[in-house]
């Protein structure tokens, strides 16, 4: 074999080598946002003889509606979402980039699906399993910590006082939903804000903070746009409502 027939051969065996990482790079993320994008929870109404298509919250329909143990396992997908195609990038030994970047994708298809012509859910749950997944298989966990700080205390002021009520029975204190809360959406937006920050500050690389940032960018768009258009037809003050869904995810308090 000539000198130049050795050249071209290895050229042509790093070409493949480079198509084949960019096809599997490729294939996460796409991948990722198909299965963020699949209906499980439709699936999960209907197997139980519920159309939920339309439906504002699918997870307070499949809760009350369905009953608990189906509002749990549409928690359950939710969270699978987000963690499947991170564990999937990281055992194939996908490069961090493109881990998280998957794992955006896979939020996005949750909030815009193709399968429900880009209408979907708000992605907080999906979301914040792919934070957690994410960051503790890194070994970041305090990036994790400081972002959950926020959505506890916006929780535990949501949810604390419930059971502090004595003429309650627990069935009713255990009862997902409620009256309309404002710290917890807001918990929710100020731990997906500070995780980019977190990360920025606990010195973890650009490959990881990049795509939490991402991922605070497209959970507020969602808020923002979210069935926007109806609301502004009726709207008196449009920066109010805008304000609002940033803050506490709805147009009016």
């Amino acid at each position: 074999m000539s000198l130049f027939d050795l050249v071209a051969l290895s050229l042509f065996q790093v070409f493949c080598y480079i198509t084949n990482i960019m096809l599997a790079n490729a294939a996460l993320i796409i991948g990722a946002y198909l299965f963020g994008s699949l209906p499980f929870m439709l699936a999960l109404g209907r197997a139980k003889g519920f159309d939920f298509t339309g439906e504002e919250d699918l997870h307070d329909a499949l809760w009350h509606q369905a009953g608990r143990l189906w509002g749990l396992a549409g928690v359950f997908v939710d969270f699978a979402k987000g963690i499947i195609p991170v564990l999937i990038g990281f055992g194939f030994g996908l490069p961090l980039a493109v881990v998280a970047t998957a794992g955006v994708a896979a939020v996005a298809g949750q909030m815009w699906p193709v399968f429900q012509k880009f209408d979907g859910e708000k992605g907080n749950s999906t979301g914040w399993a792919m934070v957690a997944t994410l960051t503790l298989a890194y070994g970041a966990w305090p990036v994790l910590v400081m972002g959950v700080i926020p959505v506890a205390l916006g929780f535990g002021i949501r949810t604390v006082p419930r059971f502090l009520v004595s003429d309650q029975t627990w069935n009713e204190r255990l009862k997902l939903g409620g009256p309309p809360s404002l710290s917890l959406p807001l918990g929710m937006a100020v731990g997906f804000a500070a995780t980019p920050l977190a990360a920025w500050l606990f010195h973890q690389s650009l490959e990881m903070v990049l795509p939490l940032l991402a991922l605070f960018i497209i959970i507020i768009a969602r808020r923002l746009t979210a069935g926007l258009a109806a609301d502004l037809k009726a709207a008196t003050n449009t920066r109010s409502i805008l304000i609002n869904r940033f803050l506490y995810d709805r147009s009016y308090l």
